[in-house]
């Protein structure tokens, strides 16, 4: 009896999913509400005060948790504002709420209406409108302020985002690059979080990547991290897709996948969560290139890499896309033992964002002289024939 006792009260192990989540936090549900609108006064035409807002200030070097941390209630609610009165006709408006969040949070509505998102620093959105004021178009009386539910959703936002399944040498390279220190080990989920790291070069260019936690199939219905990761792929500039060369095996119920498969099934993760992935400029690193053998399998498949889409027809349905990939460049590297291949990729992805760059210059230009274009014909009106 006194064993069932101990047994029922014994303290039950965390489910892996809640301890993948130590230390790091990417989403978070609030509550806010905007203060009433003061009451005016009909005998006087007094006008009441506005009802305070509730804001968000995106900021630098926080995170959610920070956001937590100070405000465990989660609960920000702005101060009414204040009636009129025969002394003070002009009501006083109630005290707005601001509060800091990182840079790359939107905020939905539990209905699913997206207020709005921040993606750069000191950029501020009002998530709760404060009531207007009583006045004789309204009776004379207050109205309620905006409350309801807010979840904030963090999108990490990094000029390179990697991409692979586990083991395949992403935090290495990572840390090879960067001052990141993720924890590396031969083993699956090493990363249980995402890492962001910055790779320095001597004239001061900065470029940031973050390691995100590796893909299993079916990712992108949620299984595994599932959304948790591929939901911070979508805000990067460049895909860095990093493989084995030997292919890759979750487990003993997962099947054994070859390197090109490899590639076809991240095609496939990506496009089943959202298709426009498959348009963001991509790179391939086919890893573990001093391993006995590496050589001779990269040649057999170097030329299917280059066109996914006339070999797929070969495989089964399951990891077949309508799309794929078009990396700019496939590069056979050994992350963990050559540094002229860690120096080969700083320089190959510097190149690439910086081609990126252009081309974004050159659509913002096209797209402004098209607009120029139109506004001038306008201008002018049809011809008279």
């Amino acid at each position: 009896m006194v064993f069932k006792t101990v047994a029922l009260f014994a303290k039950r192990k965390k489910p892996l999913r809640n301890c993948l989540k130590t230390g790091f936090r990417d989403s978070l549900k609030i509550f806010v509400s905007g203060g009433y609108g003061g009451n005016g006064l009909p005998k006087y035409g007094g006008i009441g005060g506005f009802g305070g807002n509730v804001s968000v200030i995106a900021k630098e070097g926080i995170s959610l948790e920070d956001v937590f941390k100070q405000n465990k209630s989660l609960r920000y609610v702005a101060g009414n504002g204040g009636n009129s009165s025969a002394n003070c006709l002009r009501g006083s408006p109630g005290e707005n709420v601001t509060f800091e969040v990182p840079v790359g949070v939107s905020f939905i509505t539990e209905l699913g209406k997206k207020l709005g998102e921040l993606d750069k620093e000191n950029e501020e959105l009002v998530l709760a409108k404060g009531g207007t004021p009583g006045h004789s178009k309204n009776g004379y009386l207050g109205t309620e302020g905006q409350a309801y539910p807010v979840k904030l959703d963090l999108k990490l936002i990094a000029d390179i985002g990697l991409v692979g399944f586990p083991n395949a040498g992403k935090s290495s390279l990572l840390s090879a690059i960067s001052h990141a220190k993720p924890k590396v080990a031969n083993y699956p989920f090493t990363t249980l979080k995402p890492h962001l790291g910055m790779i320095n070069f001597p004239d001061h260019r900065q470029i940031s990547m973050a390691d995100l936690p590796g893909l299993i199939e079916g990712a992108h219905s949620n299984k595994g991290m599932g959304h948790e990761f591929l939901k911070h792929v979508e805000r990067t500039k460049l895909l860095l897709l990093v493989v084995d060369i030997h292919g890759f095996q979750l487990g003993p119920q997962y099947p054994y996948r070859n390197c090109l498969e490899t590639v076809l099934l991240l095609n496939k993760e990506l496009e089943l969560y959202k298709p426009e992935l498959i348009e963001k400029p991509s790179l391939l690193l086919i890893n573990k290139m001093d391993v006995e053998d590496a050589e001779e399998k990269y040649n057999q498949i170097k030329l299917s890499l280059k066109n996914l889409s006339s070999i797929s027809e070969n495989y089964e349905e399951e990891i077949r896309s309508e799309k794929y990939l078009k990396f700019r460049d496939i590069l056979p590297v050994s992350i963990k033992h050559s540094v002229q291949d860690i120096d080969l990729i700083k320089g190959k992805l510097r190149k690439h964002l910086d081609i990126i760059a252009d081309e974004e210059i050159d659509d913002e230009s096209n797209s402004d002289l098209y607009q120029d274009i139109r506004r001038k014909m306008k201008e002018k009106g049809p011809k008279l024939v």
